[in-house]
């Protein structure tokens, strides 16, 4: 019974931890009424899609794409792709914080707080 558990969290269990972070990113946005949280929660979000997408570009008893002798079938080697791809996202995911901690920065100046109560209830005030 162990083996069977032990295998599966081995081959399948990195799916559940991916899904794990994006439902915990999801419900952070969905439930906190901090901006500075959502943006964290966001970030979260991010993080477990590029980790899907790495996960999916992986390949049991797949080597790195560099010319091997002993390698004559493109099937024995690991797709670059996804991982090209997912360096891109990251570099989106920081320029897509920053852009967040800048309006932030904005916020707190012109409200006084980055609390989503507080700036509605100054909102319908003004």
């Amino acid at each position: 019974m162990m083996t069977t558990i032990n295998v599966f969290l081995a081959h399948k269990g990195i799916y559940f931890l991916t899904f794990l972070l994006l439902a915990l990113g999801l419900s952070g946005i969905i439930v906190c009424k901090n901006y500075m949280k959502k943006l964290i929660c966001m970030n979260i979000m991010q993080v477990a899609v590029i980790f899907f997408f790495l996960c999916l570009g992986q390949k049991d008893g797949g080597t790195i794409p560099v010319a091997l002798s002993e390698l004559t079938n493109a099937s024995h080697y690991v797709n670059p792709l996804p991982h090209g791809l997912m360096l891109t996202a990251i570099v989106v995911s920081l320029g897509t914080t920053g852009v967040g901690l800048a309006l932030l920065l904005r916020i707190k100046e012109k409200y006084g707080s980055i609390e989503e109560d507080k700036i509605i209830k100054r909102e319908k005030k003004i």
